[in-house]
């Protein structure tokens, strides 16, 4: 291996758009459920995390589909304040920093310029790795083909050389295609049993 690509959600850090979905309820007429359906995997989710749409644009389109009643600046809390650190995560950056020292190590993340500059500035994540390959910069999000393979060409890596893990399977069935050495994300333990099937022991 010459490259160790890690997801971020739900495995680097944990989040729950459900925290938002609840406060942001209590501003408009439409339910938790109904706000967690408009937001999350809907275009307009999509196009923000695509970073094809600006933030002020991203809050007008919610505060007109929700008829929503907080201003932008009360808005981003409620937006950004899902995110925790729990043990889980604390023991794969501990890992993720140990490979470090002798890979490239990397971030690939479907995330907002929102999400990402609030845990860039609360949570010491992005630093521990190499590179940071966000789909808001890029432009594209996985599971597009080509998002993998701009990560790979950037660290210098053919597929076969390249281990990536991530929580979402639909994800990683898409890496696998392309010959990357893919898992399942669960818990530090298989994480460590994935790395070690590819010849990455950890000292």
């Amino acid at each position: 291996m010459k490259a160790i690509i890690f997801d971020l959600g739900n495995v680097l850090i944990d989040f729950d758009h459900n925290i938002a979905a609840r406060r942001i309820s209590k501003h408009t007429d439409k339910t938790p459920k109904e706000i967690y359906n408009f937001f999350f995997d809907s275009p307009l989710t999509a196009l923000f995390e695509e970073g094809k749409i600006s933030k002020e644009n991203f809050y007008s389109e919610i505060k007109r589909s929700l008829s929503l009643k907080i201003t932008y600046e009360e808005f981003l809390p409620i937006w950004n304040e899902i995110f925790s650190l729990s043990e889980k995560n604390k023991s794969i950056q501990f890992i993720a920093r140990a490979l470090s020292k002798e890979y490239k190590t990397a971030v690939l993340s479907n995330i907002n310029w929102l999400h990402y500059e609030y845990i860039n500035k609360n949570y010491p994540v992005f630093g521990i790795f190499s590179h940071v390959f966000l789909s808001c910069e890029l432009k594209m999000k996985k599971p597009d083909p080509d998002i993998y393979k701009i990560a790979m060409e950037r660290l210098g890596a053919l597929p076969h050389e390249t281990f990536y893990t991530d929580d979402r399977i639909d994800l990683i069935e898409e890496s696998f295609k392309l010959g990357m050495k893919s898992f399942i994300f669960k818990n530090a333990d298989k994480l460590k049993k994935d790395l070690a099937s590819c010849g990455v022991i950890l000292s």
